[in-house]
């Protein structure tokens, strides 16, 4: 009994901080990261800095915002998965009125922010709230629901590249590909904790849509982000930190595959390898920025 009360007993300053998922920063910086990749690459390594802090506020904002509307779609749904039924909205501690001001609140932070951009720039950012918004249903009738997800977080990309350029160009559509597929990766890989639960609900997920085959499907997916990666720094001529840093990042997706290819794989382990992409994504953009340099 104790343990199902102490949910309800946060304050609730701190129940709205686990509903923005402040208490666990990796789901924001790995939005955070395609957006720094595309604003640094966009501006040949020295981006005006009000502008990066613009794109740093904003995806915090966007990606606060996103946590609670899934939350919201999610809150009779979450109750029946082990990793999220102690999430505000689902054990109640909050109430669906709070959750909505809280999501109006922060898409608004995200809104001012956008109109600091030129025009281009703020209707991509218009075009992407819908996907934001109803991401969290596509799991109810689509089979990869991930790839929704890996459609928002290109946007981070598109905004962030013409944020600086004005326009999207051919080197933008390759690190948008890039941004697709890796976050289809190792959100397929957050998925595979939850497979048990989904199932016995009846929701859909890449995890689930892959069945056995996911590690393989991961594998291929981290392949084709590294071959898109490789293509750019050819087109945009970087230099060998770029280079040091794929390489570093392939070791580590080849690592984080014999490792889902293992039988019985503790759950956690699936969270680690989802954190270890936030260290791979900001070693990626150190290779982008060093190899940008002559």
């Amino acid at each position: 009994m104790l343990t199902q009360e102490q949910p309800n007993s946060l304050p609730t300053w701190l129940a709205i901080a686990r509903l923005l998922r402040w208490d666990k920063p990796a789901g924001r910086l790995i939005l955070m990261i395609p957006a720094l990749w595309a604003i640094f690459l966009a501006a040949a390594g020295t981006p005006p800095l009000p502008l990066v802090g613009v794109i740093i506020l904003g995806t915090l904002a966007t990606s606060a915002a996103g946590c609670v509307i899934n939350d919201l779609w999610d809150r009779d749904i979450d109750p029946q998965v082990e990793r999220t039924r102690d999430r505000p909205l689902a054990s109640r501690t909050l109430s669906i009125q709070i959750g909505i001001v809280v999501a109006l609140v922060a898409m608004s932070c995200a809104g001012i922010l956008a109109f600091y951009l030129n025009s281009f720039t703020f209707w991509l950012c218009v075009a992407a709230v819908p996907v934001i918004v109803f991401y969290p249903s596509a799991k109810r009738v689509f089979p990869v629901p991930q790839l929704v997800l890996s459609i928002a977080w290109g946007f981070a990309v598109l905004i962030s590249w013409s944020a600086v350029t004005g326009t999207l160009e051919s080197p933008t559509w390759l690190l948008w590909g890039a941004t697709v597929l890796w976050t289809l990766g190792f959100d397929t890989v957050y998925a595979m904790s939850d497979r048990d639960d989904d199932r016995k609900i009846g929701i859909q997920s890449s995890a689930l849509f892959f069945g056995d085959r996911a590690p393989e499907a991961v594998g291929i997916f981290f392949v084709t982000t590294a071959g898109l990666l490789a293509r750019l720094g050819f087109v945009m001529h970087l230099h060998l930190g770029f280079w040091i840093s794929l390489s570093m990042a392939i070791s580590l997706w080849i690592w984080q595959y014999t490792r889902l290819r293992q039988p019985d794989i503790p759950k956690p382990v699936y969270g680690e390898i989802f954190r270890q992409n936030v260290w791979i994504g900001f070693i990626l953009l150190a290779g982008m920025i060093t190899g940008l340099m002559v």
